[in-house]
């Protein structure tokens, strides 16, 4: 099925079909809603606008922990930019053998369209990397102007590391020259221009991230306390209190 992509703001790529299928259900996140992130959201929606504008702009890597507002973060990219050309096409990380063949589909297109790769990592012996370098930068023909990768990852450099893969690393004229290994694992997350880390949030952001959640509600500050509370020990019995822990709570009380 063709896509209208005056009328479609997102698509997923299926696989088993080979085919795009139009999102018509999208999360109404807004980027006031993203709280704690301030650095990163100010990076990233720079090279956004730079992007829908026509001008040159970064393939972007979001890594860190989880639940930190990364991939909340793309959906209210699409929101904001929409309105000026921005579409998304998320990719699973097992179908970017398919990848080319999607960019070529799009490349003439005028819309701009990120490419959107969630939890996007590699284990040792998976090879679906090298269609996302060809991508990146790596093939005989340029990237198209009206295409960028945003990826998210738990890993820096996407791919794990082992004390074994520095046993090529030398130092030669007091530079630092990493093994095969390793410059094989770096190739890939250098490719992204811009590079943004997330880390957990303290118990004030979380609590912040909790009052923003149930701003509509008139809570005296007795009130308040006692929701903080709760919302502790919401997150405490999840040993985690990350943006997505305070979400998840709020959801449990709507």
């Amino acid at each position: 099925m063709s896509i209208d992509w005056l009328s479609t703001q997102a698509a997923i790529w299926r696989a088993k079909r080979a085919a795009l299928r139009p999102v018509s259900c999208l999360d109404n996140i807004v980027l006031d809603d993203l709280l704690g992130i301030d650095r990163q959201k100010a990076a990233v929606v720079e090279n956004t606008q730079r992007f829908v504008s026509g001008k040159k702009a970064n393939n972007v890597l979001l890594w860190g922990a989880r639940g930190t507002g990364k991939s909340s973060l793309i959906k209210a990219l699409l929101n904001q930019f929409v309105a000026d050309g921005l579409r998304v096409i998320e990719v699973d990380k097992d179908d970017l053998g398919d990848l080319p063949e999607i960019v070529d589909d799009i490349r003439e297109l005028p819309q701009r369209f990120i490419i959107f790769c969630d939890d996007l990592s590699f284990e040792s012996g998976e090879g679906g990397y090298k269609h996302l370098k060809s991508v990146l930068e790596g093939s005989i023909e340029l990237p198209p102007e009206n295409v960028l990768i945003y990826a998210t990852s738990n890993r820096r450099h996407l791919m794990p590391e082992h004390n074994s893969d520095n046993a090529g690393t030398q130092i030669f004229n007091g530079e630092l020259h990493h093994g095969d290994v390793v410059e094989e694992k770096l190739s890939l997350a250098d490719r992204f221009g811009l590079w943004l880390s997330f880390y957990p949030i303290n118990w004030e952001e979380y609590f912040a991230v909790i009052d923003h959640l149930f701003a509509d509600m008139a809570y005296t500050a007795e009130q308040q306390d006692a929701l903080h509370r709760e919302a502790r020990q919401f997150a405490l019995d999840r040993a985690s209190h990350s943006a997505r822990v305070a979400k998840q709570f709020w959801l449990a009380r709507s």
